[in-house]
């Protein structure tokens, strides 16, 4: 009983012909059901946001964390980020909420890309391959050269 084959997603596509070792996976986290091989610390979130120098900028986080936007403010030269409305996330970002990926949205627009520090640690992360209950798994820093995305802390911390 092989692997079911599953659809490549234009995220797949497009590290397929960059030549890009990734893992296609069925999974939707915010389903809270994962395969016995991932783990909840593995699965990062890709949060738009609007910089108030920079325009629109991304920060990426595990889902099981709160992304610091004093932090992610900072680290990219803005006073002050602020999420995007839900209304206003496809027209910016190409993708409806749940389905944001740093790789999609690289290749459509140039805004900056900001990783948590913790996905370099761990090696391996695990991102939305842009569209509902599709992930991909790849190695933080090939994922971060890609899309020319920064490493930094991100994660808020309670006071």
């Amino acid at each position: 009983m092989g692997k079911k084959k599953i659809k490549k997603t234009l995220v797949d596509q497009i590290l397929d012909k960059a030549g890009i070792v990734h893992d296609s996976l069925a999974i939707n986290p915010l389903e809270g059901k994962l395969p016995a091989d991932v783990a909840a610390d593995q699965i990062y979130k890709t949060l738009a946001l609007l910089g108030d120098k920079t325009g629109p900028i991304i920060g990426i986080v595990p889902i099981t964390e709160h992304l610091s936007e004093k932090a992610l403010a900072k680290v990219s030269g803005n006073k002050k980020v602020t999420m995007i409305p839900q209304k206003d996330l496809a027209k910016t970002t190409g993708y409806v909420h749940g389905a944001n990926n740093p790789v999609g949205i690289h290749h459509k627009h140039s805004f900056p890309i900001y990783i948590d520090q913790s996905a370099l640690e761990l090696g391996q992360m695990i991102v939305s391959a842009g569209e509902i209950g599709r992930s991909i798994r790849i190695d933080s820093q090939i994922l971060a050269d890609f899309v020319g995305a920064r490493f930094a802390d991100l994660i808020a911390r309670s006071e």
